[in-house]
């Protein structure tokens, strides 16, 4: 499912849409800057030029292989400069990139895999004390369509990428012989970011997503200065162009590839490369912050802290700038498009309380109530939108479209949220993030906001746990501070702060870490299952 061609038609008139592609901005940006450099990668340091060069080596490889251009290529790469090497030569090949992470294992690969009917995939040979070349042959026995395996490093049973790379000497021979590619189709399949079920595969175009990095860069004020940290997973959207590895390379600025998100290797390399712009999602910047005020790294060049892909409480927003000496700024999208920023000149207020705004006039907001009509300012409801870079279909899945799209193909986010006047986004929680207590609801996210405001909570996840008697009660996942507090005083602290009654949590479990999804957010769905599954042994002791 595409844009309607009349809709189309008016974003390249508006200048949205402008016909180019990720190999031809690589190419146009090499020729500006050749020299700058481009990517950073441990010791290695690639400029533009050998970026470029290295990526054109790669789109040739491809094709002597015989990866057809429209066919997919599995991209299971770490944050090493490779990623972007290999992505841009896939681009150039005419290829589609299917970009998993590294956190996926046989079962997302493998469907990846066979769903897509890819030719190629690629990993690097170890990453994280995991062997993905085992991984790969477990799919290459399951998928036996998948033709090619490239591995960066020591292949084993497989094929090396060194071994791809046409020769720089044939280089040029072989730029000639590299497809034209339209802009208008599909450039590369990115994951939706659900937390249930195999990922669904969404489909993004050359001239959708550039039109997105485009605008996310100059929001986001990056210039050939700019130096970026990749801390999140690579192929994930919001590291990739909000504005992400993309943004920073359309601005002729630097990539820096973070191998770990730790503090002491981050703030090692902010302080080395004088890194200016990061994001993290808010576990990270709570353990970020917690280790700032300790830490001997110079972190005075961090000009912005990006926060984003989960709702970041107004608690723990307004300590960024205290703690870290840098600008915070909230972004709230999804890799189906929708992209919403605080903006750098934002009063402190709007930054630490919204989710920011959307990146383009052009986007289309709506906030409705069950029924689908609208809500008044200021009302929670369901978030819906279009807009130019907000894709009107998942790939080869007509039945979750049928739900997930309205007829005039306004997509339903799953988010609620509500509208400041002055159009920026509150992010309330995911729909299924509100807990029906015996029909109250209760938002998770302002309770978490309450209990962060506590000294000795560093971090909280609310959820709802089954009840007999209500349908749903609430129970407080906390990781604690130090003092640790008891669960009776944050009860205590809750009622102090004037939170209603059904909102207080029922039940608190305090535990040293949360679980996450493979791109860096908590797992509430593992939390739910994991107090589901406590209540319902209490009830077996009980009844026994």
């Amino acid at each position: 499912m595409g844009w309607p061609e009349e809709v189309a038609a008016r974003y390249r008139e508006l200048g949205l849409w402008q016909g180019q592609t990720f190999g031809a901005m690589l190419r146009e940006r090499a020729a500006l800057h050749a020299d700058r450099i481009a990517v950073v990668c441990g010791d290695r340091r690639w400029t533009y030029a050998e970026l470029d060069a290295r990526a054109d080596r790669v789109a040739a490889g491809l094709l002597r292989l015989g990866v057809a251009p429209g066919e997919r290529v599995v991209v299971q790469l770490p944050n090493i400069a490779e990623f972007l090497e290999v992505v841009f030569g896939v681009w150039r090949a005419g290829a589609l990139p299917v970009f998993a992470l590294p956190a996926h294992r046989s079962a997302e690969i493998t469907y990846f895999c066979e769903f897509t009917e890819a030719a190629a995939y690629v990993i690097a040979d170890r990453h994280g004390g995991f062997d993905y070349r085992a991984l790969a042959s477990e799919v290459r026995r399951k998928v036996p369509g998948l033709r090619h395996v490239l591995v960066v490093g020591d292949p084993g049973e497989h094929t090396a990428l060194d071994e791809v790379r046409v020769p720089e000497s044939e280089r040029d021979a072989a730029v000639a012989d590299l497809p034209e590619v339209d802009a208008s189709e599909v450039a590369f399949f990115q994951l939706s970011g659900g937390s249930t079920g195999v990922p669904k595969l969404i489909p993004r175009t050359h001239d959708d997503y550039l039109f997105s990095v485009r605008e996310s860069a100059r929001i986001c004020g990056l210039t050939p200065e700019s130096v970026y940290l990749c801390v999140l997973p690579a192929a994930h959207n919001y590291p990739l162009s909000s504005p992400g590895s993309l943004g920073t390379l359309w601005a002729g600025g630097r990539v820096v590839m973070c191998p770990q998100p730790s503090p002491d290797v981050a703030f090692a390399l902010v302080e080395r490369e004088r890194v200016t712009i990061t994001g993290v999602v808010p576990p990270l910047a709570l353990v970020w912050m917690q280790a700032a005020p300790n830490t001997a790294h110079d972190l005075s060049s961090l000009e912005v802290l990006q926060v984003g892909g989960a709702k970041f409480s107004a608690e723990a927003a307004r300590r960024v700038t205290p703690v870290l000496g840098c600008r915070l700024q909230q972004v709230f999208g999804m890799a189906e498009g929708l992209v919403n920023y605080t903006r750098l000149d934002d009063p402190e207020e709007i930054v630490v309380t919204t989710q920011g705004r959307p990146i383009s006039e052009h986007d289309e907001v709506l906030v409705v109530d069950d029924d689908d009509r609208p809500v008044p300012v200021g009302v929670e409801g369901h978030l819906l939108t279009r807009g130019p870079y907000t894709i009107r279909g998942y790939y080869r899945a007509p039945e979750h479209n049928r739900r997930s799209f309205t007829p005039d193909g306004f997509y339903r986010t799953g988010d609620v949220v509500s509208l400041t006047p002055e159009g920026y986004l509150v992010v309330e929680g995911r729909a299924k993030d509100q807990i029906n207590r015996g029909g109250e609801k209760v938002a998770a996210e302002e309770v978490e906001n309450h209990l962060l405001a506590h000294p000795g909570v560093r971090d909280v996840a609310v959820v709802g746990m089954p009840d007999e008697y209500l349908g749903e009660r609430t129970c407080a996942f906390v990781i604690p501070g130090d003092p640790a507090p008891r669960a009776v005083e944050l009860t205590r602290f809750l009622r102090g702060r004037g939170l209603a009654a059904f909102k207080i949590p029922d039940r608190v479990e305090f535990v040293e870490s949360f679980p996450e999804t493979g791109v860096g957010k908590v797992s509430k769905k593992e939390l739910r299952a994991l107090i589901a599954n406590t209540v319902r042994s209490t009830h077996v002791r009980k009844d026994s």
